[in-house]
């Protein structure tokens, strides 16, 4: 299969037919979740004119007067009296607005008289009146489908009186490594072993999606072992995910056995550095992921590649956050006919500089990073002060 560019494969992926799933939760559940409906606010906000600061409630027309306190009116306190001429009624924060009132004069602008009466000392020309409905008009529409429910998202629903929401449902996905020199964490390695980090740092990036991770374990480099897993994980889940056994090795037979399994690979080798050995397909509709066993690889190509498609799976169009500065040394690399992945860091001066970084097996360079850059192909080197487009991970 030809190696195709890392842009080609990004539209294959992210153009698949996906069906996203809902389920109705509690509002104080669904931060972190993907909103699935439109929220309809059931009253004004606010939902009466109320007082914006604390102070006195009285008539513009009457700031030159001394003027009477008829009423105290805190917050949630219906107001009992209306503002007549001459009259004002003292005011909290919050309070609603009594009748004839339009206007509240600050506290600091004020001054009570030996009378009890109060005198206008400022020259304030603020209303310092949140009007009814100024906001939000009832039956306005304040969130929209496809959002990431964040905490103030919360205080709107709360608001609206939305204590309801339909959010998609997180999707399932399968995580398995394969290579028969993997032992578990918790396990020492053994001559000739190394320890499965792969499983448990894809598990965490599927869980910062909102995705629900399933560890299916190590698939040894047996073919009707690794068929078997495969096939149970692709069954069970929406998405599955198998790093290594992915190249041209002897016993890199992945790619074959997720054929067996009915699966339709659309593309197996990208034009990128690291994750070349990258592969992509689909069954009944369910998708599969074979990324590559070095971490750096399988981490980035997650990243870049299955973050997206799983947000998208949950219908949220989700943007990595990019930010452009200048290099603060010069970067060149010998071969420049794959798209270059490197991880950076942004010094105090706000500046890009790469993170020591020995390849894509070099798992400890990842979290002194604060994101990568994308070299594109054609190009072997980037000079000092360029600007380059970091994004986040």
């Amino acid at each position: 299969m030809e190696m195709i560019s890392f842009e080609k494969a990004f539209g294959i992926v992210m153009g698949s037919e996906v069906i996203t799933k809902t389920e109705k939760i509690d509002f104080r559940d669904s931060s972190g979740r993907i909103l699935a409906e439109k929220v309809v606010s059931d009253t004004d906000m606010p939902p009466f004119d109320k007082a914006s600061m604390d102070g006195y409630a009285c008539r513009l027309q009457d700031l030159e007067l001394d003027l009477k306190i008829v009423d105290t009116i805190p917050a949630g306190k219906y107001p009992e009296k209306e503002i007549s001429r001459g009259e004002c009624s003292k005011i909290m924060t919050g309070a609603q607005i009594p009748p004839g009132a339009d206007c509240i004069i600050i506290v600091e602008d004020t001054e009570v008289l030996p009378s009890g009466k109060v005198r206008i000392t400022g020259n304030s020309s603020k209303q310092n009146i949140a009007f009814k409905g100024e906001d939000i008009i009832k039956g306005d529409v304040v969130l929209h489908p496809g959002k990431l429910i964040k905490p103030q998202d919360i205080a709107v629903m709360a608001s609206a009186g939305h204590t309801s929401v339909l959010v998609s449902r997180k999707p399932d996905v399968a995580i398995i490594s394969s290579g028969s020199e993997l032992v578990e964490p918790w396990e020492l390695p053994d001559i000739s072993k190394i320890r499965n980090s792969n499983s448990f740092q894809l598990m965490a990036q599927a869980g910062r999606t909102g995705a629900r991770g399933k560890y299916y374990g190590i698939a040894k480099d047996n073919e009707e072992e690794t068929f078997l897993l495969i096939k149970k994980a692709i069954s069970e889940n929406d998405l599955t995910i198998i790093s290594g056994g992915v190249s041209v090795g002897e016993f890199d037979f992945v790619p074959a056995v997720m054929k067996r399994a009915g699966v339709d690979i659309i593309f197996s080798r990208l034009a990128i550095k690291p994750g070349k050995p990258t592969t992509f397909g689909k069954v009944d509709g369910k998708f599969v992921f074979g990324l590559p066993g070095n971490p750096v690889s399988s981490f980035m190509l997650f990243e870049l590649l299955v973050r997206p498609f799983i947000y998208r799976i949950m219908g949220y169009d989700w943007k990595p956050l990019r930010i452009k500065l200048p290099l603060k040394e010069d970067v060149s690399r010998k071969y420049s006919d794959r798209m270059a992945l490197l991880p950076v860091i942004i010094t105090d001066d706000n500046e890009v500089k790469p993170v020591e970084y020995h390849g894509s097996a070099h798992i400890s360079a990842l979290p002194h990073a604060f994101g990568i850059i994308e070299i594109p192909v054609g190009i072997n080197r980037v000079k000092k002060g360029e600007i380059v487009s970091v994004r986040q991970i």
